[in-house]
């Protein structure tokens, strides 16, 4: 029997907190990568018998084994990767892992590329560790945002020594294709380049698409790879602090011997536990709400049609979240202000994930259908307004 997924209200969401509900209390808040319906049975389970036990001691070398062998087992069952468990590290979250990769796995003081539109902390972390960023914007075709292959060439030739890939991406929801893959893999060996892979929305993926793990290619690239990945956005714990690193290249595994050690203490407890219950035991569940997902993604496309008329939407082949361009609304400045002011909705300006990307919109739609109706009624009601 399929689960029932709690369709809850505004004030309910509200009340239970998370930064979706509270950082704007009097909005509807669709501008974070936070999931309105829950998370595994088994993970709520999980989580209860080590709060009933006050468990809430440091994480131990047998614990972080048991997340790591996890994740292996996740990825063999679910895309035949086999991977020895001992390549997985573990760390709080994925921006440390790509913390990680730049300060200890580049050249020092080179430019990081990022295809964009990307994850908009990616577009910060770089300048902020005093690394040059390299956007290069992607290029449409048949309805997908895909990598320009050519600019990243380029971005290689001109120092650049990692590439951030967001596959599937975040926010246009494309999933690479194998083909698609290799070509980059052709680029960044040619230049002898690295890859920092963020693969977190691997398991939200829709019918009709395949992640394929970058590294998982050919040894060329396990060789040029360092993967990061979570069960925060597939069973939406983020919060709890857990996410994993996988070292392919053998030096690396080295490297990251040496280095490691503080950045997998800072992982919670809580975060490996539910982890662990996630892939292991949160199998089904996860396959039911990507189920639930797609009619939401079916809906969203009819409620742009339906309010949004001018707008563009490429329906993502992964993820919850919409990427829309209101370029032709004509709507001067940055349009998450704009929402959040004149239609009490907020979500992600398109700058934010891009210099290139005035005009655009990132919208989430893990929410009740009645809440997702009432977010595209006001966005519609506010275009309106504008063009009056």
């Amino acid at each position: 029997m399929a689960y029932q997924f709690p369709e809850l209200t505004i004030p309910e969401l509200r009340r239970a907190g998370g930064a979706k509900w509270s950082t704007y209390p009097d909005l509807i808040g669709t501008f974070v990568a936070e999931s309105d319906f829950g998370t595994a049975p088994a993970v709520t389970d999980e989580l209860r018998f080590r709060v009933g036990h006050a468990s809430y001691g440091y994480v131990t070398e047998a614990e972080l084994g048991r997340v790591r062998e996890a994740l292996a087992g996740w990825l063999a069952d679910r895309h035949g990767w086999q991977l020895d468990p001992a390549r997985i590290g573990v760390l709080p979250e994925v921006i440390a892992a790509l913390q990680l990769a730049i300060e200890h796995f580049t050249a020092p003081g080179s430019p990081v590329i990022l295809p964009t539109p990307g994850y908009m902390p990616f577009l910060q972390l770089p300048g902020d560790l005093g690394r040059e960023l390299i956007q290069v914007p992607a290029i449409e075709e048949e309805g997908r945002a895909i990598l320009d292959l050519e600019a990243i060439d380029r971005a290689f030739a001109g120092g650049a020594s990692l590439l951030i890939l967001v596959n599937p991406n975040n926010p246009t929801g494309t999933v690479y294709t194998r083909q698609e893959l290799l070509a980059l893999a052709e680029v960044v060996d040619r230049h002898g380049g690295r890859v920092w892979a963020d693969e977190i929305h691997a398991p939200l993926v829709y019918p009709g698409a395949e992640h394929v793990p970058y590294a998982a290619l050919n040894e060329t690239t396990r060789a040029h790879t360092i993967t990061a990945t979570s069960a925060s956005k597939g069973w939406n714990i983020p919060g709890l602090k857990c996410a994993q690193v996988i070292f392919t290249n053998d030096d690396d595994l080295v490297r990251w011997r040496r280095i490691g050690r503080w950045p997998q203490h800072a992982a919670g407890s809580l975060g490996v536990w539910a982890t662990t219950a996630a892939f292991r035991e949160g199998r089904d569940w996860l396959d039911d709400l990507v189920t639930h997902l797609d009619v939401n993604r079916q809906r969203l496309r009819l409620l742009v049609a339906e309010h949004l008329p001018q707008a563009r939407l490429a329906v993502p082949q992964a993820t919850y979240l919409g990427w829309l361009d209101l370029r032709e609304y004509g709507i001067e400045g940055n349009l998450g202000r704009y929402f959040r002011q004149h239609a009490g909705v907020a979500a992600t300006d398109g700058t934010l994930c891009g210099r290139d990307y005035r005009g655009w919109l990132r919208v989430n739609f893990a929410t009740p259908g009645p809440i997702l109706e009432e977010t595209f009624r006001r966005l519609g009601a506010a275009v309106n307004a504008a063009a009056g």
